[in-house]
């Protein structure tokens, strides 16, 4: 099988002792393609960096909703610059987040649609993150949605944590919906549901890393090779052979994110 970790933190010093060996593993597990993406200044340039190391790796740049109050007028000159690189493949992981809420929600809005205009102007994709502020409390993902309206791109909506009538205005907007370990666990039957709604053609995997471990590593730190997990769940949602999904989805992330064969 060949599959793809398209949103992977490989940058983080949770790495530090052993990345080689985390890399030697997923490869070994047969990844074809492994996305980090930045969320700030420091960890777009340490993706870019990564990716420069491995013509497997490709990197996202952007700031991230909890990251916003670092946003000053040079901030988007710089992230220009990074996203020029050609081993850069999106901008991202941007967004909203209402459950931490790191900075003002006006502040996130603003600095959303600010790297949001920049990916349209250099016609890159977007990692997109939202967080609710509780299971009730859906006017993240809401007013994300409404955002992306205003968008004439495309993207992922990484970590898909939303219901039945988010994922179906998530595919309308013309965007894939990004799936990671909370799928195999087993109280997660509304996140399963809306995986069962979604075409195949319309997913990616992900793993987060070093975060949402699968099961059955719930608990110890994730890594791009528990992206299996993933896939394997999503093979028995849809009823399909591992074969299908792993070519599906890894076709799937070379489509948005273009990068070659």
């Amino acid at each position: 099988m060949t599959l793809t970790d398209t949103h992977c933190h490989l940058d983080f010093r949770d790495f530090d002792v052993d990345r080689d060996a985390v890399l030697a593993r997923a490869w070994e597990a047969g990844l074809e393609r492994i996305l980090i993406p930045g969320i700030d200044l420091q960890t777009s340039q340490a993706a870019i960096e990564l990716a420069e190391s491995d013509p497997r790796i490709y990197a996202a740049v952007g700031v991230h909703p909890n990251s916003a109050t670092l946003w000053d007028a040079q901030t988007l000159e710089f992230l220009s610059e990074m996203a020029a690189h050609p081993k850069v493949a999106a901008i991202g992981e941007i967004g909203l987040d209402y459950y931490r809420e790191r900075a003002p929600r006006s502040l996130q809005k603003q600095v959303f649609r600010e790297q949001l205009n920049l990916a349209g102007r250099l016609n890159l994709p977007v990692a997109i993150h939202t967080r609710n502020a509780s299971d009730e409390d859906r006017l993240c993902i809401t007013e994300t949605l409404e955002i992306l309206a205003e968008f004439r791109g495309t993207g992922v909506l990484h970590s898909f944590s939303g219901n039945l009538v988010e994922a179906e205005r998530t595919l309308e907007l013309g965007f894939f919906i990004g799936i990671t370990g909370p799928v195999t666990f087993k109280k997660a039957d509304e996140l399963r549901m809306v995986v069962s709604s979604v075409p195949l053609d319309r997913l990616l995997i992900e793993t987060d890393s070093p975060f949402l471990t699968p099961h059955p590593h719930r608990g110890q730190r994730n890594e791009p090779v528990h992206v299996r997990f993933v896939a394997e769940k999503i093979c028995e949602i849809h009823n399909q052979s591992p074969e299908v999904v792993a070519e599906v989805t890894t076709a799937n992330a070379r489509r948005l994110f273009q990068w070659s064969n």
